[in-house]
């Protein structure tokens, strides 16, 4: 029988020894090993997906159709199965990190909603893992977005990251020390729906007046194609520009005409600019970061966005003139964020598979006792 005084001891060795696990995984990402693995970006319209290394070069991407949001699930599964596959057969990848544009949960296993899909608290995480007989990490498109922008791009070296993605609506992530923040159900960042104007137009989720129904793609190309439908003088240009079919007037056009000077183009995106710093002021009074980084397709303006939200940003800052201002900067890895933080997201993933495969007990020194790790041992990030 164990004396007092051995099971103090085996109790404090114990003890002593998953410090040191939790120190370990808690490491640096730099510590990750330096394999290659996938990222898969899935939007409503293309999965991109791509071999990326740990200095978050692409290798090799490959690219194909979202399939239709009312096909089943497995259909967008087999997609994806196919494209990490097919690049599995001219580079040796180690786990797979997939950014969903849709709400995924706190564990990172299920994609609880996606607006362009049909998954509907679906456990993607399980269900390609068992396909693809390599680690699988699930997150937030957005998320992911913001991981690749600290690590490659225009966030380096912020403690305090916001990321802010324009695309068909306005998805966000938060950095805090190097760790993104996900809320306690895995959904946090949802900023698009953050309410700007009581009563004002009606969004998809089902309230009035969200902030994505003045700042995104969708609010760009609407309001320029009322102009068009109400024949303003205005968008005579535009108008000329598709041959009068407007509904071919798209976001990436309006930021053509508008680089080319035309007049109504570079007014709408000052008003998509001027409510995008509103809604950013309105973080910043709430978050207090060091950095916004500005990412997503209608980022591609530049600064004909970013110049008037960081005017409207400095006139609605709570405090303004004293206190100090978060930096507003624009993305610098454009389209394939998610994907290289979805692929540098995955590495983490695959060194806590690879310590777990080869040491599935951590034990103490001729303790005897078990220190498997369990299946939900967190990451850094």
């Amino acid at each position: 029988m164990s004396t007092y005084r051995e099971r103090v001891h085996r109790s404090s060795a114990r003890a002593t020894v998953l410090r040191t696990i939790a120190t370990r995984e808690r490491r640096s990402h730099l510590s990750a090993p330096r394999v290659p693995t996938v990222g898969i970006d899935i939007g409503g319209t293309k999965v991109m997906a791509g071999v990326v290394d740990a200095d978050g070069t692409i290798l090799e991407r490959v690219r194909t159709e979202t399939p239709d949001k009312s096909k089943s699930p497995k259909v967008v599964e087999d997609t994806i199965a196919e494209l990490v596959l097919d690049l599995s057969d001219r580079h040796d990848v180690h786990a797979v990190g997939i950014g969903a544009a849709g709400w995924v949960d706190a564990d990172r296993s299920k994609v609880l909603f996606a607006p362009h899909l049909a998954w509907r608290n679906e456990p993607l995480r399980d269900a390609l893992t068992s396909r693809l007989a390599v680690p699988v990490m699930v997150d937030n498109d957005a998320n992911t977005a913001a991981w690749a922008e600290w690590r490659f791009g225009a966030g380096r070296g912020q403690d305090q990251l916001v990321m802010i993605t324009l695309g068909t609506g306005i998805g966000g992530a938060i950095l805090e020390g190097g760790r993104v923040k996900r809320g306690q159900y895995g959904v946090a960042g949802e900023f698009g729906h953050m309410q700007v104007v009581p009563g004002g137009h009606r969004c998809p989720c089902g309230n009035r007046g969200c902030w994505e129904q003045y700042s995104s793609g969708n609010a760009l190309v609407r309001e320029a194609r009322e102009l068009a439908a109400a024949d303003s003088p205005v968008a005579h240009h535009t108008l000329e520009r598709v041959s009068g079919q407007i509904s071919e007037i798209t976001g990436p056009m309006i930021t053509e005409l508008a680089r080319e000077g035309d007049a109504m183009c570079v007014e709408l995106l000052q008003d998509i600019g001027h409510w995008l710093g509103v809604g950013i002021a309105n973080l910043a009074a709430a978050l207090d970061p060091s950095c916004f980084v500005i990412g997503g397709g209608v980022s591609e303006a530049d600064d004909l966005l970013i110049g008037p939200a960081r005017d409207a940003f400095r006139r609605q800052l709570t405090g303004r003139g004293y206190r100090p201002e978060a930096r507003i900067v624009r993305a610098q890895l454009g389209t394939d964020a998610g994907m290289v933080g979805a692929a540098d997201l995955a590495r983490l993933v695959a060194r806590r598979f690879r310590r777990a495969n080869r040491r599935r007990a951590e034990r103490v020194h001729r303790g005897g006792f078990d220190l498997t790790l369990p299946r939900t041992w967190s990451i850094s990030s």
